[in-house]
């Protein structure tokens, strides 16, 4: 893991410490596009990644995160039942133009925009989780119970 972090990665690593969290951080030269690559990178259960996954309203147009747990595939009628919307996977530009992010390293914080976020209830389960980091080859441990709070999000039932 290098200790200079590329833009993105630093941006996530502000992000955190101003909201006062010491985690860190790290970048590694393998590329952790999925949670079962970023699983395999800091040798854990794929169920301890927080993956992010970006939705976008039908009707409303209004950018939706959801925080899963790597091995759950999302509900999309139930995070609509949520919202009282219907909602549509995001294209990579929606993506970063709401998150400032690319698709593959979308991290929980530090978004370009205010965004719902819904947050897999799954991940509460285990006693730490690796969450993307700005880039498709950065990371940072958490303990799962930081997620509601640090991102405002809603814990809900997402599969």
């Amino acid at each position: 893991m290098s200790q200079q972090l590329s833009a993105s990665a630093q941006k996530v690593q502000d992000a955190l410490a101003s909201m006062g969290y010491a985690y860190q951080v790290t970048e590694s030269a393998h590329v952790t596009r999925t949670a079962a690559e970023a699983a395999a990178v800091v040798g854990c259960d794929v169920g301890q990644i927080a993956k992010s996954l970006i939705f976008r309203g039908i009707s409303t147009g209004r950018p939706i995160l959801v925080i899963a747990s790597g091995s759950n595939r999302v509900n999309e009628q139930r995070i609509a039942s949520y919202l009282d919307e219907p909602i549509g996977k995001a294209d990579a530009d929606f993506v970063r133009e709401h998150t400032g992010f690319a698709i593959g390293g979308v991290p929980p914080v530090g978004h370009a925009r205010q965004l719902t976020i819904f947050v897999d209830r799954d991940l509460l389960r285990y006693s730490e989780i690796w969450a993307a980091a700005g880039t498709s080859n950065s990371l940072f441990r958490l303990n799962p119970r930081d997620l509601e709070p640090m991102t405002g999000g809603q814990i809900v039932a997402i599969t």
